[in-house]
């Protein structure tokens, strides 16, 4: 790890710590102050000069503590807002997927839209919002224009696969931070005179957990170095859908340690595991990256397809 991301996961990790129970409205100025949307933002533009490692680092330890103001929405729009030479207005800017939706759209300043390889800047009042929300109950809005915007440029950006990453990258956050649950209530939870932790199946369960929560952290670890490579379509499109695959495998098992109170509104679980099951499927769902990663596939054939796994491989290990 370099000493610039060090130093920026230790500011991290405190205040994520502090904002970990933190309402949007108690978050959200805190993490504008933090300056985390610059990330992405050369030094020599005023801002962090950062990589793809560096917001990896940032969104696993927002999904790690459920933060529940928008830390990877920013970073990506002022992002494409700088490669394109736009200026971003103040405020909160987050951007608006395929869909149409936009998390934490009622809060937003400006929102970010990529159509046809135009990117385009609408400030508020050029977009009105019909309220929504996430299985975790945060705001999932979806974006109406109703102007025209304050700016545009050319962008081959895929605003899907680039919400699809930051999704990865905080779910790897939030599976760590549910193994973790599930292995302090084993290990103090008795039952027939010994602690949960103590019977086979539970353990069983518990190791099947950890092999899905370590995949979810590779997938994450090779889109952030095939996007710092410059391609990681091929990337993202397999670590999104394996997402889908352990969450799939690994939420009802952190439930089902917990037993009763896994189940409960007031119990820590549901906090990462309610994101976890919107997350899935927020900027494409499980069927999209599996057609996307099909055809791909397809279109390489048996040796091919080899070959390419191979090559990028290298390439991000080189």
């Amino acid at each position: 790890m370099s000493e610039n991301r060090q130093l920026l996961v230790e500011m991290a990790e405190g205040l994520f710590a502090d904002l970990a129970t933190a309402s949007f409205e108690d978050a959200a100025p805190r993490l504008a102050e933090a300056g985390f949307a610059t990330l992405l933002i050369p030094a020599d533009q005023g801002g962090f000069g950062g990589d793809w490692g560096d917001v990896l680092a940032v969104l696993r330890l927002a999904g790690l503590n459920a933060v529940a103001a928008p830390v990877a929405e920013p970073i990506i729009a002022h992002a494409l807002l700088a490669q394109a030479g736009i200026a971003a207005p103040e405020g909160l800017v987050t951007f608006v997927a395929a869909n149409g939706r936009a998390p934490f759209g009622r809060h937003a300043d400006a929102v970010v839209m990529v159509r046809d390889g135009t990117l385009s800047l609408y400030a508020n009042g050029a977009f009105a919002v019909e309220e929504g929300a996430s299985l975790a109950g945060e705001p999932s809005d979806l974006i109406k224009l109703a102007g025209e915007p304050t700016a545009t440029a050319p962008c081959a950006a895929n605003l899907d696969g680039l919400g699809a990453f930051a999704r990865l990258a905080q779910a790897s956050g939030a599976m760590e931070a549910a193994f973790t649950l599930a292995i302090d209530h084993v290990n103090t939870r008795v039952q027939f005179g010994r602690t949960l932790a103590k019977f086979q199946a539970v353990q069983q369960a518990l190791a099947e957990f950890s092999e899905e929560a370590a995949a979810v952290d590779a997938a994450a670890a090779a889109c952030a170095a095939a996007l710092d490579a410059g391609d990681a379509e091929f990337e993202i499109a397999a670590g999104k859908y394996r997402l889908g695959l352990a969450v799939d495998r690994a939420v009802p098992i952190a439930h089902r340690v917990h037993g009763a109170i896994g189940f409960t509104i007031e119990y820590a679980l549901n906090r990462y595991t309610r994101r976890l099951m919107h997350w899935r499927s927020e900027f494409g769902s499980d069927a999209h990256w599996a057609r996307v990663l099909g055809r791909k596939a397809a279109g390489l054939g048996g040796h091919g397809l080899w070959r390419e796994v191979a090559a990028r491989t290298d390439r991000l290990i080189a």
